[in-house]
């Protein structure tokens, strides 16, 4: 179950580090009807969350198994 959890926050945790970009599309973009991109503030901070949820990804895979 860990192994499942722990893969889910991996992956999530990479698409945030890896390409904010595409999270504000899928979470913020479908709110405006203008094609506005993600602010500076929001790629960092999204890139920060992403490092987060790598790390319990990891955590979750190699301590709770």
């Amino acid at each position: 179950m860990y192994i499942l959890l722990g893969i889910i926050f991996l992956g999530i945790g990479l698409l945030m580090v890896l390409s904010p970009s595409t999270v504000f599309q899928i979470t913020e973009g479908w709110k405006s009807d203008r094609s506005n991109e993600p602010s500076e503030l929001y790629k960092i901070s999204t890139r920060i969350e992403g490092c987060i949820f790598v790390i319990m990804g990891i955590c979750c895979i190699v301590l709770l198994h």
